[in-house]
C-alpha cells in the first residue's frame, strides 16, 4: 500500500492531538509534522512536498483561508474547523473535504479516503499550452504564452493579453492550480505575470508592457526561484 505524507496545521492543542491520534490510526498516512500556526506550516510547505494537509481556519497572524488564498498549495487539503460559515469559501478554494469539529473518526476516515482516491489517480504531467476560463456565460480559451499579466479587481480577475482583456470570477488560487508557475507566476496578492513578457525587474518592481507591477514579500522567493530556473 502506498503511503502518503501529511502535516497538521492547528493552533488548538486538544484538537491537534485528536487529529494526530486519528492520523496514527490510518496505515497509509505518514505524519511528517505538526504546526500550531499557519506561518510555520507555510514555511514547511515551501520547502517540502506533502500529499495531504489538515488545516484549521481560525488562527492568529495568518488564517487557513488566507494561507490557501495566498499560496499555491498542491497538496490535498482537508479543512478542520468549528465554524460552519467557512464551508462555501473552502469549496471555492477546491479543498478535498470540510470537517466540522468535533468530528468522529468515521467522518475523518471518509475525508481521508476521498483524498486517497484523488492522490492515487495517475498524474500525466502534460505541460499545458492553454486554459479555459469562465467569463459571463461561456468558457474562453486563452493561450498561456499570450498572457501578459492578470490583475485582481475586487470580485473579478482581469486577464491581459496583447489583443484582449478577459474578466473572470475565477480566483487567483483557482488560476494558480491550472497555470504552471514557470509560465505565469503569482508575484503579489493582486497580480500574476507572464514570465516571457517581463521586460525588466528593478528592486521590487516588474516592468511588463509599460506597466509597473509590485513584487510582495509573500511571493518574492517563489518568483525569483522561477526566473532563475530553480525548483520551487
Amino acid at each position: 500500500m502506498d503511503k502518503y505524507s501529511c502535516i497538521i496545521i492547528e493552533d488548538e492543542p486538544l484538537a491537534l492531538e485528536r487529529t494526530k491520534a486519528f492520523v496514527d490510526k490510518i496505515p497509509f498516512l505518514n505524519l511528517c509534522g505538526t504546526f500550531d500556526n499557519a506561518l510555520d506550516g507555510l514555511s514547511y510547505l515551501r520547502s517540502n512536498k506533502v500529499d495531504l494537509l489538515f488545516l484549521d481556519i481560525n488562527m492568529d497572524e495568518l488564517t487557513g483561508i488566507e494561507l490557501l488564498e495566498s499560496s499555491k498549495i498542491e497538496s490535498q487539503v482537508i479543512i478542520t474547523t468549528a465554524y460552519q460559515e467557512y464551508a462555501i469559501k473552502g469549496y471555492e478554494l477546491n479543498v478535498t473535504d470540510y470537517l466540522l469539529k468535533p468530528f468522529t473518526f468515521d467522518r475523518f476516515l471518509k475525508a481521508v479516503s476521498k483524498a486517497q482516491e484523488n492522490m492515487s489517480r495517475p498524474n500525466l504531467n502534460v505541460p499545458a499550452e492553454y486554459i479555459f476560463v469562465k467569463t459571463e456565460n461561456r468558457l474562453e480559451k486563452i493561450n498561456l504564452s499570450e498572457i501578459i499579466y492578470i490583475e485582481g479587481m475586487r470580485d473579478y480577475r482581469r486577464i491581459h493579453t496583447a489583443d484582449k482583456r478577459i474578466m473572470t470570477l475565477q480566483n487567483f488560487s483557482e488560476l494558480e492550480k491550472i497555470i504552471p508557475s514557470n509560465v505565469v507566476c503569482r508575484v503579489h496578492k493582486s497580480f500574476m505575470v507572464g514570465i516571457n513578457k517581463i521586460e525588466s525587474i528593478e528592486r521590487s518592481r516588474i516592468k511588463i508592457f509599460n506597466q509597473i507591477i509590485p513584487i510582495s514579500e509573500t511571493y518574492r522567493e517563489l518568483f525569483f526561484q522561477v526566473i532563475n530556473n530553480k525548483p520551487s
